[in-house]
């Protein structure tokens, strides 16, 4: 990787009413004019992305906001977008004036559950009083007082806003989950099946596969990464067993043929799901295949918008295997890209890709919508290792989340055994 994706990068929104200078602070802060800035109320119409570096915190994502008090034509739809870059944020931004605080400030500090810097704005023309200040200060850990457009104190205010960053950013996101290193021992070895075919990206391996990489490295362990064909014959070349298998999701069935039992083994899709969402939850979702019924509908949720190809692993092989599995025939509606439905409830299951182009905030809060339209969520790894009946093996690294999908299967199934 020669650039952080954005999906691993601290994710800072700025918030707040219209024409308060959200993105003249974006531009000072970048030290360009990365947002269009005028002096006329509601410029900002969709959410401006800036990808920098802030040291200390290392990469981040600014996101510039439209107005939360927008009641334009337009209003409502550019509320929604900002509402969902809230979703994908781990600090939010309240840009205000001096001693200028209504309803709009007070609603969003009462809904927001998020670490919450207040910037106060545009000092050069007003000064904020004591008691506007004092009553901030009772509202959040973090006041700035800044001006955006002042270019003689700009480091200054750009390091009191680095400062309060510092104070503010979670620890999660200073200390992120590790991929796979909690399943090595520092000196093990893991072998990654990597196949290339018509869906690999020409001259690169895909986003998932490097991470494991990469998180390989970092917790002193060996990777060794083969294609599935010379697989078989690679593990024969070794001196010992491998500490850990993983492989991606459409070759899963022949690397469990091949891997010797004892070994454990996984795949990408099921590690990114442990990453960025909730794996026990992935897992029980996965079970509910079985409970699905003619002309269910299930809602196939990819985070990246791509062009299908002709094979397509969620638009094609996911709902045909899930059919050969059933033998009925099920609805598909296939959704690209960060918008959610909002008619989840219309949904029986909901397969979602391993979110390698959301953060951890995101796929969280996409759980949390089909916990609260009680509809199951599961993910391309899992379901496919159920249709390829080998979940049982891959989720063997991780024995809560096993646990679950044979718990959550014995109750569909009547408290039989587990197997089909």
């Amino acid at each position: 990787m020669l650039n952080t994706p954005k999906s691993l990068r601290l994710q800072i929104g700025l918030f707040g009413r219209t024409n308060v200078g959200k993105s003249s602070f974006l531009n000072m802060v970048a030290g360009q004019d990365v947002a269009i800035t005028s002096p006329f109320a509601g410029t900002t119409t969709d959410v401006v992305e800036k990808t920098m570096e802030i040291l200390p915190l290392g990469p981040v994502v600014i996101l510039d906001t439209a107005g939360l008090d927008d009641h334009s034509v337009l209003g409502e739809a550019r509320r929604e977008k900002t509402g969902n870059a809230l979703t994908r944020c781990d600090i939010l931004v309240l840009v205000t004036e001096a001693d200028s605080w209504g309803d709009t400030e007070i609603q969003f500090c009462k809904e927001v559950k998020k670490p919450l810097i207040i910037v106060v704005n545009k000092c050069d023309q007003t000064k904020p009083s004591d008691s506007f200040l004092e009553m901030l200060n009772k509202q959040v850990k973090a006041v700035v007082v800044i001006s955006s457009v002042d270019p003689v104190r700009r480091l200054e205010y750009i390091n009191d806003f680095k400062a309060a960053l510092v104070r503010m950013v979670p620890d999660d996101c200073l200390h992120p989950a590790t991929l796979v290193g909690d399943l090595l021992p520092a000196g093990g070895l893991a072998v990654l099946v990597v196949p290339i075919d018509l869906q690999a990206p020409k001259g690169r391996l895909i986003l998932p596969q490097v991470q494991t990489i990469r998180d390989i490295l970092d917790n002193d362990a060996t990777v060794a990464i083969v294609k599935e064909r010379e697989y078989a014959a690679f593990l024969k070349q070794l001196n010992r067993l491998p500490d850990l298998v993983v492989c991606d999701s459409q070759v899963v069935m022949k690397m469990v043929a091949d891997t010797p039992l004892g070994v454990p083994c996984t795949t990408f899709s099921i590690l990114m799901a442990r990453l960025k969402g909730d794996l026990i939850e992935f897992a029980r979702g996965a079970a509910v295949i079985e409970h699905l019924q003619v002309n269910d509908k299930v809602l196939i949720a990819e985070s990246c918008s791509h062009h299908a190809l002709e094979d397509d692993i969620g638009r094609v092989k996911i709902p045909r295997w899930i059919r050969q599995y059933l033998g009925v025939d099920l609805q598909f509606d296939v959704l690209s890209g960060r918008d959610y439905p909002k008619n989840l409830k219309d949904y029986q299951l909901i397969i979602h890709c391993g979110a390698c182009m959301l953060t951890r905030g995101e796929m969280l809060s996409r759980l949390y919508q089909a916990r609260q339209s009680q509809v199951p969520v599961s993910n391309y790894g899992l379901v496919i290792s159920v249709v390829q009946g080998v979940i049982h093996r891959v989720l063997s690294p991780f024995p809560a989340a096993l646990n679950a999908y044979i718990k959550e299967y014995d109750s569909i199934r009547g408290g039989g055994l587990y197997v089909r």
